[in-house]
């Protein structure tokens, strides 16, 4: 991947805290995503991964301004998004698919007015006629065909449905894609088509995606690079092929032993890194980094202070005040 590529969204300290009622009259909050700072380049697909609940949902809706971020902040295209035509401007461009096919769809509408949507709220047609093919264009990008138009969503399958959501993402020739988990709600052999179609409609259309996943298996074969989460907190950052071969984090380390391994012979040589306790509550996260509860290697210092998100190594970013003496 060639450093003279454009970067299409930065995104700088990011924070995203809900205040969460504990009593009466008293709140605190719950910090989903704390400080968070990544790029992502023209053409490129960024895989984020982490545990359910870790904030990477949270990342994807909040640089999107679904959420309004509490701090940091998000440039698309070089511009720093603040104004109300800001948002309108880069809602145009960047879009999301959701996780739930089954909830992000409005059982009321049809095929075509789902997909239509976008195009009637921009205006994004002179007449009915254009609007019709733009719709048919849209489809056929997905594999729906023509006569599906006029049937409503729950007349089909899940990778059909997610196949609407797609096509419905890519109404306005965006430039940038939000994936939520887009295959997780989906059968295994469905999930293949669907991310091979991610990839199609990468080359086709141009598109850059910020790909959200808890599978790391899914998220290596579709992304360049892949940023892991942990309670709020960027962790890990490097090329797909890096995090999954020289893990620097312990945390990741431990995601990466849980993949299966089709051979059995190196599956039993592999050693599972098991973590010992669950995770802990985002309202009541631990002192210092967030890992030390259940990371063998935590000492005092960890207790005390955020290690940095620091490279390492070219493109090579990881937050670990031990980082050398573990991988030394």
């Amino acid at each position: 991947m060639s450093e003279e590529r454009e970067t299409i969204l930065r995104v700088e300290h990011l924070k995203e805290y809900f205040d969460i009622s504990t009593g009466f009259f008293s709140s605190k909050p719950l910090k989903a995503v704390d400080d968070v700072s990544f790029e992502i380049k023209k053409g490129e697909t960024l895989g984020l991964v982490g545990e359910s609940g870790c904030g990477k949902t949270t990342v994807g809706r909040t640089i999107l301004h679904l959420y309004q971020p509490t701090g940091g902040k998000v440039f698309f295209e070089g511009k720093e998004v603040k104004t109300k035509e800001d948002l309108l401007e880069l809602r145009r461009k960047a879009t999301m698919v959701f996780q739930d096919p089954y909830s992000s769809l409005n059982p009321r509408m049809t095929v075509s007015d789902i997909i239509g949507e976008p195009l009637d709220i921009h205006k994004m047609y002179k007449d009915k006629k254009e609007r019709q093919e733009r719709i048919l264009e849209l489809m056929g990008h997905v594999g729906l065909n023509s006569e599906h138009a006029a049937r409503y969503a729950h007349e089909f399958s899940g990778g059909q449905r997610q196949r609407i959501g797609i096509a419905r993402a890519l109404a306005l020739n965006p430039s940038f894609i939000v994936c939520d988990e887009p295959v997780s709600a989906l059968d295994v052999s469905i999930q293949a088509q669907v991310i091979n179609m991610f990839d199609e409609l990468q080359d086709k259309l141009g598109l850059t995606y910020l790909f959200i996943a808890h599978d790391l298996l899914v998220v290596k074969h579709i992304s360049d690079r892949i940023a892991v989460m942990y309670l709020g907190k960027m962790v890990e950052l490097a090329g797909a092929d890096e995090i999954y071969h020289h893990p620097l984090h312990p945390y990741t380390k431990s995601l990466i032993s849980a993949v299966p391994v089709p051979d059995p012979k190196i599956a039993r040589a592999n050693k599972r890194i098991a973590l010992s306790g669950d995770i802990p509550s985002p309202l009541n996260a631990p002192s210092g980094c967030p890992f030390r509860t259940r990371c063998q290697y935590a000492t005092e210092k960890c207790a005390e202070s955020m290690p940095e998100f620091k490279e390492v190594a070219s493109g090579h970013f990881v937050a670990c005040h031990r980082t050398e003496e573990i991988n030394g």
